[in-house]
């Protein structure tokens, strides 16, 4: 593996090309030429329109819906810069699709999230730039080197300005027992108590809230998750702590908007009066609601994307 490309080159697939312009812009970059489509019957094809060889390439592309179409439009590029001499290869993915698929839950299931990572290193990857992935450990399902970017660098200076001046009003809430660590990293850097949401999901996409865990009485709450997909934790979850807890007002964050169907529908219905998003995933304007924001996360990625090209360390973008 070589420790070090000649240039920097980044080029984008078909999920989130926005993103991936604007790390290139904040890098003072053009994007790579490059083109992928897809043929009659469904193959991808992916056409590389500058030589790589010898260079530090950083494919931009988030696998999300739909799901195994953009993780083939990666692997099969990078493979083509593979095969075209580049000397490093980085898959910048800000969204891990299969992530949840992290362990057996019951027996004979699979551990998909595994074997998207096998994947990833046998298409070429010579290490990969995430950000929160669903559960850190994923890391380990390499074998090559992670960087694994924290959206909390980007929301909480973002509800530090919006609530300056009657921070001591806010309590940060995890949905969940899973998202404590994510939320005590939000609520220590915002300086404010946590309280927890003790629920049980009797099956996939149904949440019954259980227990409140924490003061929430009389208070505005940010509620901490790492992505949202069809809604009803985060919208269950509103309504206990305004009914249950006695909360004044809900806002919400999280890294990834997968919003699935429907999940639109329910976030407009909410108690919710804001839920603010990182852009991993790319938001068709059309699908868009007044109450949801979105916080870009090019700048910290091209950040660290020039480190890594320098050789530096990425850690001092966690704190």
């Amino acid at each position: 593996m070589n420790l070090h490309g000649k240039d920097i080159k980044i080029f984008a697939a078909n999920a989130n090309k926005p993103m991936a312009a604007s790390m290139a812009h904040t890098l003072g970059l053009p994007l790579g030429k490059s083109e992928v489509t897809t043929f009659a019957d469904g193959e991808i094809s992916v056409s590389i329109g500058e030589s790589v060889r010898g260079s530090d390439v950083f494919v931009v592309q988030s696998i999300s819906k739909p799901v195994n179409h953009n993780l083939m439009e990666l692997l099969i590029m990078m493979d083509a810069f593979k095969r075209a001499s580049a000397g490093r290869i980085t898959a910048v993915i800000p969204y891990y699709g299969y992530a949840r698929q992290d362990r057996k839950a019951k027996a004979r299931d699979p551990i998909s999230a595994k074997l998207v990572a096998d994947l990833i290193t046998a298409a070429g990857a010579d290490r990969v730039l995430t950000m929160d992935l669903h559960v850190p450990q994923i890391q380990g399902f390499f074998n090559i080197p992670v960087d694994h970017l924290l959206g909390v660098a980007i929301l909480v200076p973002y509800f530090c300005k919006k609530f300056e001046g009657r921070k001591d009003e806010v309590v940060v809430v995890s949905p969940d027992l899973g998202s404590v660590a994510r939320a005590r990293k939000f609520a220590e850097k915002f300086d404010a108590p946590l309280a927890i949401i003790d629920k049980r999901r009797p099956k996939a996409n149904a949440v019954e809230i259980m227990n409140i865990i924490g003061e929430v009485k009389g208070k505005s709450v940010i509620i901490v998750d790492d992505l949202i997909d069809t809604a009803g934790t985060l919208c269950q979850a509103a309504e206990a702590l305004i009914n249950m807890g006695g909360a004044t007002e809900i806002y919400a964050c999280a890294t990834h908007g997968v919003l699935s169907p429907p999940a639109h529908e329910r976030l407009e219905n909410s108690r919710i009066k804001e839920l603010t998003l990182l852009d991993t995933i790319h938001a068709d304007e059309e699908k868009k609601l007044d109450k949801i924001s979105y916080l870009p996360v090019a700048p910290l990625f091209a950040e660290a994307l020039e480190r890594i090209y320098k050789d530096k360390p990425v850690s001092p973008l966690f704190v």
